[in-house]
């Protein structure tokens, strides 16, 4: 009897055997999941590694010879960021579709100004509700102030950024107060932040509908009769101070920015886990081009006020963010001699995360100096206003049904995704097909062929067998840790990893063993042992942004401890997983190592990457599903395909997965070989 056939007929023994013998399984189980449990990283061991695997990928600024050439680098800069990280795939033409501008209902202000409402298309079919605080006396040309916010649950309605715009109306500017993705009038699920990486699994940047939501507000401002374009402002706490640096930065009709506790180097956040931020601030292959150092040097020489808070108590604390921002940018600012162009201001009163009174009086300062100079009559102070604050119901602008969401905007894509569906219907063109597609995958996902370097930290009998536990050094980077598990002389050696890490796969052990195993159960970064104790799914982001990929990563570890299996214990192994992430990290590692790599099973895996939207799943719950391009490249069954003739069975298959994987029955008679998925 083959060990396939007897594994097979092993699955099917619980429902025949007695309850004491029963009750011996399960003892079994409970004495292999004490031996999968047992601690072999030292602790903080995949934090450490992580931070020191990002921070060397982190661009810093180059000191240009002359303003001149920092003119050149700067446009070099902007161009490569807006061509491989903000308008990636269908973002591009997102940019330059026509879009809506709609006037609503004129209310009340205060002394001296009114609210106009308007919505208006950041992509066609997502609207951003907006108020346009407008001096009643309007004559000639004025500044004009785009007022950006950050988390605040409350959004266009917060009242410090009620104030701000009231003051700037009553300064005679014309101030916008946009709502952000996620907050207020648009806090709904399918506009969390985590859910824009749906898109970036689509090929489309996630990044895009933030920029455009912005860049489409200064469009606003600046198609005014009364719009001055040489006295054009952005402004924003946290969030906001995100969205003023990384708009002030590449749009070039921003010739003002205070950004306020929003945003640091990506080398402070590399040890300053607050400071990590949602997809949009650590968005895909950013890092690859520009580190927030650069955007900041972006500004030069337009006039620029960094805002930060000495105790915060949120993220961007002064003392950790200012100095690498300053000291990147200053030296640039002073190319054009205008080192008095970019400020810095600490708050200490109340010093927390705020854009109160204090910071306030530095933004209308900053306003003055720069488009206000020499003007008497500018009002320095802060002219009182708390009475004209109002109500949030007042402040909502009607909004059409069917607003697109990250959601909705993704599931659009999916449908013709991937581009390239079919897979060959004639044996000649199998080969070179696989070839191709497994390039393609290695590139798509960052793969790396990397060797293993084994450390021994100690065995352990058990009941008929002994439990050997290895550190497994990949690539001299990552720390793999693996419980080996032998009973008797095992026929073959089998990788088993978990979506809930080893220790939770004993069952599946236990059963492994009795078919004559060898059982190597491991922990593949961000699983079991190896996840990050605190904001765990903020560093896959920062992988991801430093042009790397979690499921790359994952995929070729698996790979890699295959390699050394085989080398070690002789024959190729299979690779069983439990759960949908680890299942998709073993079908890749599969697809990238045809040799060490003989067979797969898979339980609870997606019968598509499709369900991934279709659940409505976001990165900070299932980090590494979210690859870049890989459903514009990939689903499932191509996957599958690329695997063959190895097989891949399904344990516990969905509905999805019987109906997509049919037509891999035809394709593996291509191979030579039968599939059968169900076993």
């Amino acid at each position: 009897m083959s060990s396939r056939l007897f594994f097979v007929l092993l699955l099917s023994v619980p429902i025949l055997i007695t309850c004491s013998h029963a009750a011996e399984v399960d003892s079994k189980s409970a004495e292999i999941q004490l031996l999968l449990a047992h601690p072999i990283l030292e602790p903080g061991t995949p934090l450490h590694e992580v931070r020191e695997f990002t921070k060397t990928r982190v661009p810093t600024v180059s000191a240009p010879a002359s303003a001149e050439s920092w003119t050149y680098e700067s446009e070099r800069i902007r161009q490569a960021m807006f061509e491989r990280v903000v308008f990636r795939g269908e973002a591009a033409k997102w940019r330059t579709a026509k879009t809506k501008v709609e006037w609503l209902e004129t209310i009340e202000g205060g002394p001296g100004y009114h609210i106009k409402k308007l919505r208006y298309e950041a992509l066609p079919g997502l609207w951003i509700p907006a108020l346009l605080y407008v001096p009643d006396q309007l004559k000639g040309k004025v500044p004009v102030v785009m007022n950006v916010n950050g988390h605040d649950s409350l959004g266009k309605a917060a009242d410090y950024k009620q104030i701000r715009c009231i003051n700037q109306a009553k300064r005679g500017m014309i101030a916008l107060n946009p709502e952000w993705l996620g907050m207020g009038q648009l806090a709904w699920d399918a506009y969390s932040h985590y859910r824009m990486n749906q898109l970036d699994l689509c090929g489309t940047s996630g990044l895009a509908p933030f920029y455009l939501a912005m860049e489409r507000g200064l469009d606003v401002l600046l198609n005014l009769e009364n719009a001055d374009s040489h006295r054009v402002a952005v402004a924003g706490l946290s969030g906001g101070g995100w969205q003023t640096i990384f708009i002030s930065s590449l749009d070039k009709r921003v010739t003002l920015a205070n950004p306020v506790a929003g945003y640091s180097s990506f080398l402070t956040r590399v040890y300053e886990p607050s400071d990590l931020g949602d997809s949009e601030q650590t968005p895909c292959d950013m890092a690859t081009v520009a580190d927030y150092c650069h955007l900041t040097a972006l500004r030069a020489p337009r006039p620029t006020l960094l805002t930060n808070n000495a105790k915060d108590n949120c993220c961007f604390v002064a003392d950790g963010t200012l100095p690498a921002l300053l000291e990147a940018a200053g030296p640039i600012f002073q190319l054009y001699g205008k080192r008095a162009n970019l400020r810095s201001h600490v708050n200490y009163l109340p010093g927390t995360h705020n854009f109160e009174l204090e910071n306030r009086l530095e933004l209308y300062r900053m306003l003055g100096e720069h488009f206000y100079p020499g003007d008497r009559n500018y009002p320095w102070e802060e002219i009182a206003c708390e009475a004209e604050v109002k109500a949030r119901d007042i402040l909502d602008v009607d909004l059409p049904e069917g607003n697109a969401t990250f959601t909705s905007l993704a599931n659009v894509l999916a449908v013709n995704l991937p581009h390239d569906p079919k897979l060959p219907g004639e044996a000649t063109l199998v080969t070179p097909w696989q070839q191709a597609g497994r390039r393609l995958l290695a590139s798509v996902v960052k793969a790396k062929y990397d060797d293993v370097e084994p450390t021994n930290t100690g065995t352990q009998e058990f009941d008929g067998g002994s439990a050997t536990f290895w550190q497994l050094k990949v690539g001299g980077t990552w720390t793999v840790p693996a419980v080996e598990l032998v009973k008797g002389s095992p026929t073959s050696t089998v990788l088993l990893l978990a979506d809930d890490g080893r220790k939770s796969a004993s069952e599946n052990a236990e059963l492994l063993l009795r078919a004559g195993k060898r059982v190597i159960a491991i922990d593949p970064f961000y699983f079991g042992e190896s996840t990050i104790p605190e904001r765990d799914y903020l560093y896959a982001l920062l992988v991801s942004c430093v042009g790397e990929r979690m499921l790359g990563i994952d995929a070729s570890q698996i790979a890699a401890v295959a390699r050394w299996a085989n080398d070690t214990y002789g024959g190729a192994v299979e690779v069983h997983a439990v759960g949908p992430r680890t299942s998709l990290q073993a079908l890749v590692a599969a697809c990238l190592e045809a040799d060490s790599i003989n067979g797969l099973s898979l339980t609870n895996a997606f019968g598509s990457l499709k369900e991934i939207l279709e659940n409505d799943m976001s990165v900070n719950k299932t980090p590494g599903l979210f690859c870049f391009d890989l459903l514009k490249q990939f689903d499932i069954k191509h996957l599958v395909a690329l695997s063959a003739p190895r097989q891949v069975s399904f344990s516990q298959p969905s509905d999805r997965v019987q109906l997509e994987l049919k037509e891999l029955k035809n394709f593996y008679q291509l191979v030579g070989t039968v599939f059968d998925p169900l076993k």
